[in-house]
């Protein structure tokens, strides 16, 4: 009996092996490249105040995870930076993945998630400068042979 079961899970591992060793959570360099050219471009549209830009790196049924609430969609997120940028005007923005991001969702390396810190600064009521920071998350997926945001969360730490 031992011996049928010792067969038995040798074979379950035998046969999990190969599923697992498809499972990278490290993309190929490309696919980093790829991923790292969007966060570079979303620091440059925010930096830039421009809202098109920054709705352009989402998907269209996108979700935007906002300090203010949950925002759908690639036009609402874009309306949502267009009204950002009329009463703060960001410089500087900042986003600096963790050292292990991004990494690859299941065998097929058509979606990443990463997580980092951003930090910016804006302008005040006194005109003067008011930096910002906190964390976000993103799950990024395959567009052909681009890559878009699905989801976007961020938080804002409270200043010490």
């Amino acid at each position: 009996m031992k011996i049928r079961l010792l067969a038995l899970a040798g074979l379950a591992i035998i046969f999990a092996l190969p599923a697992f060793a498809q499972q990278t959570s490290t993309p190929d360099p490309q696919v980093t490249q790829k991923i790292r050219a969007i966060s570079k471009a979303y620091d440059e549209a925010v930096s830039n105040n421009d809202a098109a830009a920054v709705a352009a790196l989402f998907t269209e049924d996108a979700i935007f995870v906002s300090d203010r609430g949950l925002i759908h969609g690639r036009q609402a997120i874009e309306k949502w930076y267009t009204d950002v940028f009329q009463v703060w005007h960001p410089k500087d923005h900042i986003g600096k993945p963790d050292g292990n991001a991004p990494h690859i969702i299941g065998t097929t390396d058509s979606e990443a998630w990463e997580t980092g810190e951003w930090s910016e600064t804006g302008r005040g009521k006194a005109g003067r400068p008011v930096p910002i920071k906190g964390y976000w998350s993103t799950l990024d997926i395959r567009a052909g042979d681009d890559w878009k945001i699905q989801m976007l969360t961020y938080n804002l730490t409270p200043a010490h």
